[in-house]
């Protein structure tokens, strides 16, 4: 069975944040900072979750109210136990799906090998580093989509 993707509601907000810590530990966005992305949906933001009964994966964008400025996709995970099953594929063509005609950015660890082959099967492209900016050394690569119309 195939996940739901819909829009996030607030009352996924508890879910997310855990699901968040699972996926990033130290790295994990704080409830304060998940708090904020859920105020600004109306505004810029765009949360969508893959909902199997419950959240196993979430999808969050910066989707700028003027068309000419680029996307961000913030952030993307899927519960450990169930990567390599398709529902990041499914994450990102929703959000994809979301932002026609514009460009999307986004930044993934240079070693992040598995997340980097997911966005280059949806057409990213590199186009610049930040050398060591991850702890540890690791460069973050930056990653720029854009619809072929």
């Amino acid at each position: 069975m195939r996940p739901a993707i819909r829009p996030a509601t607030a009352d996924d907000l508890p879910a997310l944040v855990a699901l968040d810590e699972v996926c990033f530990g130290s790295e994990a966005w704080s409830t304060v900072s998940w708090t904020t992305e859920f105020d600004r949906l109306s505004e810029d933001r765009v949360i969508l979750v893959a909902d199997e009964g419950v959240a196993v994966g979430y999808v969050v964008l910066l989707v700028p109210p003027v068309r000419l400025d680029v996307v961000e996709l913030l952030r993307i995970a899927v519960t450990p136990a169930e990567r390599r099953t398709g529902i990041g594929r499914q994450l990102m063509a929703a959000a994809l799906a979301r932002c026609a005609g514009r460009t999307v950015l986004l930044e993934v660890a240079a070693g992040n090998q598995s997340a980097g082959g997911l966005y280059e099967g949806f057409g990213f492209q590199e186009i610049s580093r930040r050398r060591g900016y991850y702890a540890g050394g690791e460069d973050a690569v930056i990653m720029r989509w854009r619809e072929e119309l």
